[in-house]
């Protein structure tokens, strides 16, 4: 009862803007809802100073709510079927995730980048846009200034690639007779998955390939988002080390500490859509809890658009696009050059 007091009108509103950014997300995939709701929770926090009873219930949902989402995506992985079909794409998306995370770090000085948003950025642009920056917050105490300016910087490459990659596919000769390379191109190049899912359909219908590439730059983009789990543990094993060298923790450096449960979960979820679909369970039965993860990630990024500080993000918004868009090159280029290499395209 304590807690019903202490957060329900903070939760409440998170909730109420949640539903529309949902159904409004849903019209325009490629923006999408979370998109949608931290800047509808941006705009009313400029309105709303006196959040007073509702704050607490705010930062709960901004915590909380968005782990339980990255814990809910695991229902949406089985693991066999994607190691199996994305096994031709595994050094590419290995050799983009490691590129967009050796530029952020290497940009992270020269641009005078806060660590924890060239954190954000770069697993977001390398991994899968806005889930791997919801997976990366809560492990590296990112605020939510930081992550609404992240999800804000792959917001606008998202946009930009959805558009922009099948004029460039065409331009750069990929094979119209099959959507094999294309799709590899698409999955592995582009943040997020609503942008993928847009390039490659747009690719199909150019070419009338049906769904050819769309199934295959999906595969790629999930077996991407696998690296959400290596990636998290080793920041969060290296922030625990940090903080206890630097005494921000008590005592000496704990694993137990360090590791994130919520990463654990996710992972247990993703073992258990595994063997349920090895022993002939339909992923339909997994739907609900894979679209109850989206409209968590929506919700909290409702709050995390109301706890933002929108003139800190809009002053300091340069060279976090500067960093998106350096990551953003290296991926795409990256990419083709691998593919150029093991002869898909």
């Amino acid at each position: 009862m304590n807690f019903i007091q202490k957060n329900f009108k903070g939760i409440l509103v998170c909730f109420l803007i949640a539903i529309p950014s949902w159904l409004i997300g849903k019209s325009f995939p490629v923006i999408g809802g979370p998109v949608i709701a931290i800047l509808a929770g941006m705009v009313i926090t400029c309105f709303w100073t006196e959040k007073g009873t509702a704050e607490s219930g705010i930062k709960w949902t901004s915590k909380i709510i968005l782990q339980t989402a990255v814990v809910l995506l695991g229902f949406g992985m089985n693991l066999g079927v994607i190691l199996q079909t994305g096994k031709q794409s595994l050094p590419i998306i290995i050799s983009t995730i490691s590129t967009s995370l050796i530029i952020a770090w290497l940009l992270r000085k020269v641009l005078n980048v806060p660590s924890n948003t060239s954190i954000l950025v770069g697993v977001g642009s390398s991994i899968c846009g806005g889930s791997a920056i919801a997976a990366t917050a809560p492990v590296i105490d990112a605020d939510d200034t930081e992550v609404a300016q992240a999800i804000s910087v792959i917001f606008f490459f998202n946009v930009i690639a959805a558009v922009l990659f099948p004029v460039l596919g065409n331009a750069l000769g990929f094979d119209t007779t099959s959507g094999n390379a294309f799709g590899v191109f698409a999955g592995t190049a582009i943040n997020d998955t609503s942008s993928v899912t847009a390039a490659a359909s747009t690719w199909d219908s150019m070419w009338n390939l049906g769904s050819e590439t769309l199934n295959t730059a999906v595969t790629v983009k999930l077996t991407r988002t696998l690296a959400i789990i290596p990636i998290t543990l080793v920041l969060s094993l290296v922030r625990a080390k940090s903080d206890a060298k630097d005494g921000k923790t008590s005592g000496k450096f704990s694993l137990k500490r360090a590791f994130p449960m919520f990463i654990l979960y996710f992972i247990i979820a993703a073992v258990i859509t595994t063997v349920c679909m090895s022993l002939g369970v339909s992923a339909d039965v997994f739907a609900p809890l894979k679209e109850l993860s989206k409209f968590f990630i929506i919700m909290a990024m409702a709050a995390i658009g109301l706890n933002s500080n929108v003139v800190k993000l809009v002053k300091s918004g340069g060279k976090p696009i500067l960093l998106g868009a350096s990551c953003w090159v290296g991926i795409t280029v990256v990419s083709l050059a691998m593919q150029h290499i093991m002869h898909i395209w």
